[in-house]
């Protein structure tokens, strides 16, 4: 049977979505390309109609978890506070691509390097456009908050102190607002 076109881009999705999921979870390296299929509900046999190889998948999997992020709408305080909070943590999963994905991206191809480069650079425009203010120093402000927030995640994840891990994202919570403060678009 023939599959349309249509569901041919269904699928394609459906891959990039279950593939998404599963690098945040586990890493590139530990998932296989018929799991990814598996979890998509497609046959490992498809796969090449998709995508060239596991490395290609890599690519536009990165590329497509920033671009379905940055479309849903953006509040800066309600973001830093969903980011930085134990549910965000204890679900790697449904989380944040650059906490989940960044320190593996190093050793993959130049193709997801530069989609991390260019999902990076968009999260701290986003960010950056929730901040009042002068435009370098609400760059500034973004970058050193985003990183604040990633590093604190991937510390909270990767630590077995359930209290200290907790603490990690309250307290980086409250140095990203004492850092923003009235700065706060919207405040």
């Amino acid at each position: 049977m023939r599959v349309t076109r249509e569901q041919m881009a269904q699928n394609r999705i459906r891959i990039l979505d279950a593939a998404s999921e599963l690098f945040r979870e586990k890493g590139f390296d530990a998932v296989t390309v018929s799991e990814v299929m598996n979890a998509a509900g497609l046959t490992h046999g498809g796969f090449y109609g998709h995508f060239d190889s596991k490395e290609d998948l890599v690519a536009k999997t990165i590329d497509h978890v920033f671009k379905v992020d940055s479309s849903a709408p953006f509040n800066l305080s309600s973001y830093v506070e969903r980011y930085l909070s134990p549910l965000h943590r204890d679900n790697p999963g449904k989380g944040c691509p650059t906490a989940g994905m960044a320190a593996g991206t190093r050793h993959q191809s130049a193709a997801a390097r530069h989609a991390m480069s260019d999902g990076t650079r968009a999260q701290i425009d986003r960010i950056a456009s929730g901040i009042k203010g002068d435009p370098a120093e609400r760059r500034r402000l973004a970058i050193v908050s985003w990183a604040a927030m990633v590093g604190a995640m991937t510390i909270a994840r990767g630590i077995e102190d359930q209290a200290l891990s907790n603490e990690l994202l309250s307290e980086t919570r409250t140095w990203i607002d004492d850092a923003i403060g009235e700065g706060v678009q919207g405040n």
